[in-house]
Order: C-alpha cells, then sequence, then structure tokens
C-alpha cells in the first residue's frame, strides 16, 4: 500500500472532503437515517476531445483512504466550531469520533480500459459512510484516470520507444505530480524524473542536468567534462544551452564513452539526424539521443512518421497536465437505498446529466482474435457474456483480496491497450465503442418511468 503523499496522517482523512458531505451526514444521522444502506457508482459521463477510450487508474489510493478514514480530535474540534453545524446534537460528534468505512467496494480493476457511463467502482455502505466519500474517490480516479489516458496516447506515438514522465514542475502540486507520476507509469511510460515518486512508488527515475548546470561553468566543454567525472556511466549531457550542433561536437571530442545527449529546443527532427550523423563519426554510436522540450502525441508522432533518430522521449507538461484536456467528467451517484428490507432503485433524470438506476455489473466481449468487441451494462443480478469486470475489493471495510503491484497493473494496462480495436484506439477521430445496456436494466428503466420519483 502506498502513502497518500503529502496527506500524511490519517486522522485528516475526514476533513479531506467537501463541506456538503459533512452538512449531508449530520442532516442523515439528525433526522435518523443513519442505518439506510446505500449504492453508489463512480463513472464517467463523457470522453475528453478526441478521446476513444479511458484508461483507468486511482483505485490503490481509493482503498487506502477508505480504510484509513479517521476523524481526529483537532478535526472535529475544527467542525464544531463552524457555524454551520451550531444546531447539530453532540451523538453526531461522538459517532464521527469511532467513524470507520465499513461497507463495501467493487471496482474494474487498475489499468482497465473503460467508456463513459460504466461504473469505475461501486460503493455499498451505511448511508453516511458511502456519502462521506465522494470526494475523495472522485479526486483520485478523475486525476490519475486523465494522466493515465494521456500518457497512453504519448506511450502509443512512441511506437515502442520509451518515455519518461518529465512533469513535477508543472503539476498543479507536489500530490498531483507525485500521482501523476504513477498514472504514466501504468500506461506504460519507463520511469519519471520525480524522486519521491520513485522512492515510493517504486518507480525507475531519470535525469540529466538542466542549463544552469552548463552556464555555471565558464566553458561548455568544461561543463560536460565536470559531469561526466562525476556520472561516468549515466551522462546524457544536455547540448542546447548555446549552440545544439557545436555542442554535439563539443561532446564528441571529449574522446570518452557518454550515455547520450538531450535535445530540448529548435527543430527536433533536423538537429536529432545532424547530431546522430556526429556521434556516428566520432565512434559514439552507442550514445542515446533524448528528445525533450513541450512534446505530446501529435509532436511525437510526427517524429516517428519521420524516423527521426530519437531513442528516447521525455515529456512533461503536456503530460502531466493533460494540457489539452485538463479536466475528467467523473461523478459518484446515488443508484440504490435499502431501508429495512426494502429495496428502492433511484436514479437521476436531470437534462444532460440523468443516470442508470441501481447496482450494476459491466460486461465485456471478446471476439476470437482476441480484439474487445463491446460492453454492455447489466444489473448487478444479471448474468451475460462476457468478463464481468466489477469485481470486490472490500468486504465489510477489509481487503477481499491482495492488491495488485504496479507492475502488475502496468501489464494489465498493456493487455488491456491492445485488446482495444484500432479504429478506437487511434489518436486522431476515434471511431466510438460499443457500450449497450441489458435487457433487465432496459426493463427497470420502464418501469419506473410510470412511477416517476420526486413526490
Amino acid at each position: 500500500m502506498q502513502t497518500l503523499g503529502l496527506l500524511a496522517d490519517s486522522g485528516r482523512y475526514g476533513l479531506a472532503t467537501d463541506l456538503y458531505q459533512l452538512t449531508m451526514a449530520a442532516a442523515y444521522w439528525e433526522n435518523g437515517m443513519g442505518r439506510e444502506t446505500a449504492t453508489f457508482e463512480l463513472f464517467v459521463r463523457r470522453l475528453p476531445a478526441n478521446r476513444g477510450y479511458l484508461l483507468t487508474a486511482g483505485l490503490e489510493q481509493a482503498v487506502e483512504y477508505l480504510q484509513g478514514l479517521r476523524f481526529d480530535g483537532p478535526s472535529i474540534d475544527y467542525l464544531r466550531a463552524l457555524p454551520h453545524f451550531a444546531s447539530v446534537s453532540d451523538s453526531f460528534w461522538e459517532y464521527l469520533r469511532g467513524f470507520r468505512f465499513q461497507g463495501d467496494l467493487d471496482a474494474v480493476p487498475e489499468g482497465t480500459i473503460a467508456f463513459p457511463n460504466e461504473p469505475l467502482l461501486q460503493v455499498r455502505a451505511p448511508l453516511i459512510e458511502a456519502q462521506m466519500v465522494e470526494t475523495f474517490l472522485l479526486t483520485a480516479f478523475n486525476h490519475q484516470t486523465l494522466i493515465a489516458s494521456k500518457a497512453s496516447r504519448v506511450v502509443d506515438a512512441a511506437r515502442g520507444k520509451g518515455v519518461v514522465e518529465f512533469g513535477a514542475r508543472r503539476a498543479h502540486g507536489f500530490d498531483a505530480a507525485l500521482f501523476g507520476a504513477r498514472a504514466a507509469v501504468i500506461a506504460g511510460c519507463v520511469g519519471t524524473s520525480n524522486v519521491l515518486a520513485g522512492q515510493q512508488l517504486g518507480i525507475d527515475v531519470y535525469g540529466t542536468a538542466a542549463h544552469s548546470f552548463t552556464m555555471a561553468f565558464e566553458d561548455e566543454r568544461e561543463a560536460f567534462r565536470a559531469f561526466q567525472r562525476v556520472f561516468p556511466s549515466h551522462s546524457i549531457l544536455l547540448i542546447d544551452t548555446y549552440d545544439t550542433l557545436e555542442g554535439a561536437r563539443r561532446v564528441a571530442s571529449l574522446g570518452q564513452e557518454i550515455r547520450g545527449v538531450r535535445l530540448d529546443s529548435g527543430d527536433i527532427l533536423s538537429l536529432s539526424r545532424e547530431v546522430r550523423q556526429i556521434l556516428d563519426e566520432a565512434g559514439l554510436r552507442q550514445a542515446v539521443i533524448v528528445a525533450s522540450g513541450d512534446l505530446n502525441e501529435d509532436s511525437i508522432s510526427r517524429l516517428e512518421e519521420e524516423s527521426a533518430p530519437i531513442d528516447l522521449y521525455g515529456v512533461g507538461t503536456e503530460m502531466i497536465t493533460s494540457r489539452d484536456a485538463p479536466a475528467l467528467s467523473g461523478v459518484y451517484k446515488l443508484v440504490a437505498v435499502d431501508t429495512e428490507g426494502r429495496h428502492r432503485a433511484v436514479r437521476k433524470l436531470s437534462p444532460e446529466k440523468s443516470t442508470y438506476p441501481d447496482a450494476k455489473q459491466l460486461f465485456r466481449a471478446t471476439g476470437p482474435d482476441g480484439r474487445f468487441t463491446g460492453d454492455t451494462l447489466a444489473l448487478k443480478d444479471e448474468t451475460l457474456p462476457g468478463e464481468a469486470l466489477l469485481a470486490p475489493v472490500l468486504r465489510a471495510g477489509e481487503l477481499a483480496a491482495p492488491l495488485p503491484s504496479l507492475g502488475a497493473i502496468r501489464e494489465r494496462a498493456r493487455a488491456q491497450r491492445e485488446a482495444l480495436p484500432e479504429a478506437v484506439r487511434r489518436r486522431e477521430a476515434p471511431e466510438a465503442y460499443p457500450v449497450s445496456i441489458s435487457e433487465g436494466l432496459a426493463r427497470l428503466m420502464e418501469q419506473m418511468k410510470q412511477t416517476p420519483p420526486g413526490g
């Protein structure tokens, strides 16, 4: 289990939420609704522009949060002092002092391909517990799934060449950098520049030197020599501080083996070709060329189409922020309530925000060639052909089975991506993947039309 980044004290997990989760919890408690069992599902309403699929990530952090969720004394004191809670009874605060998540969690495994309106996770718990966890679950899944989905496109564009996540300095906070690196590695990146991610998550770390290192020396060649002396087996020298081609010649003149060079600006295609020639003529055929500098899936794809002699790509801002689509429309919605043995399916009817009722299962069909052919959203008690994707993760707040390693999640993501139809996977104008609803779900929706909710 990995740390939740900068939120290291589980006693503060209870405050990692929106105020309205707590006001609803208090209102449920004061109205005697603490015993109802609720089922919520988390799903994404729509794909970002020019995307054909999502790659799910964030489940491990969600599980750690659920198992560690507490309200310590200072947290309760803070809440009690807020004017919003002036009329709330002492019994509610006593309830929070002993709060533990004791519900059930089902989810699609991390590294699974997903599509709009498909439940990525399902929470069944006492109403207050199930409601309280909404904000953090959405934070974990929206962020990591967004970055994993973007990184998957970048990795595809590189056509088998390595991609390193370089984005910590442009991430929206260091937690975003930490878990963005995790999501990028799930999607197939070979490593990260983020040292904390390397240490906490077991990710390979990569790095060279900045332009400032070269500029700190009066002579560029001496800067290269100084770095090479300290890192004889790992020197990837940044050569575009002044003149890229002259920098390459100075590297070649060192008369010793180097690991490689990095290009961070200019016409990367033409420079990579000229630099490759300079290195080869100097007998440095083993030296790799690393390219960086505001790269994304489109620029990398163009470089690969032109057979650029680049061995490794470093991608930062574009990937760690998913710059072209920086937010995901993930939501967490109530789908069923059980009260004293009576089951009630519920759905939202708001225009453009309607939901499917009741607890569900997601089935995925696969063709003879191993490619996915379509998904069906069904009621939880239905059995349909294909793989049932929602699996038990927590039962009564405890793990149903050990969580997979990051390496296993990454391998699942690779296999899932390979099983996508090419038309859905492609970078530009992807085709829509077929997702249908079962007869049982369609029948329930028709029945609910006859008795619309809302009083």
